[in-house]
């Protein structure tokens, strides 16, 4: 199926089933979010290769990026708009547009997951590096739901905390299988301790 949605391209990465905070200010996101809220619609939050977060200039997103849905608001103590959006389905995005007001907007041909597959004795240090990134105090404010076998699960929520690169989390995101990212994951950790 595809969608025209609002495309939030930022210098950050979303995943299916984390959760990110957003300050929104400018007047073209705080359209974007009443319209989401009065046709109950998500928008996408597309990982930023080159230009600024402002999206004025030559912006550059990656093709992938992922369904973020409202959970929570509040008003900020500063005035802005504190929002709390979960990340459902993956979306490429094509036909790309740019309103009048700035806001960008795309095509999007939702991504189907292959199938998950439990964990099994393979993924034991990776389930063990979880836990530990869940114990860090930042993290505890994320609202990850507790870990079930779910290569999936794991290989989204490990791409989500650790501290690869942006293109490199794009590229996960990008990928197809849940065992095939896991896979890279630990090739990746394994450069990071050479």
């Amino acid at each position: 199926m595809i969608d025209r949605r609002a495309l939030f391209p930022l210098k950050s990465i979303l995943l299916p089933g984390c959760v990110m905070d957003l300050q929104i200010f400018e007047a073209r996101y705080l359209d974007m979010v009443s319209r989401c809220f009065k046709r109950d619609e998500s928008f996408l939050i597309m990982p930023l290769e080159s230009g600024p977060e402002t999206g004025l200039g030559d912006l550059r997103f990656a093709a992938i990026g992922c369904e973020a849905r409202i959970v929570d608001w509040q008003q900020r103590d500063n005035g802005l708009l504190g929002l709390r959006v979960e990340g459902c389905r993956r979306g490429h995005v094509s036909a790309v547009k740019v309103a009048t007001d700035g806001l960008v907007t795309g095509q999007v041909l939702w991504l189907e997951e292959q199938p998950d597959q439990v964990l099994d004795s393979q993924h034991e240090d990776l389930k063990a590096l979880h836990a530990a990134l869940l114990d860090h105090p930042i993290a505890e404010g994320l609202g990850l739901p507790a870990l079930m076998d779910s290569q999936q699960q794991l290989s989204y929520e490990l791409v989500f905390l650790l501290p690869f690169s942006l293109e490199q989390k794009s590229a996960l995101l990008a990928t197809e299988s849940p065992g095939e990212r896991l896979q890279q994951i630990s090739e990746w950790l394994e450069l990071m301790q050479a």
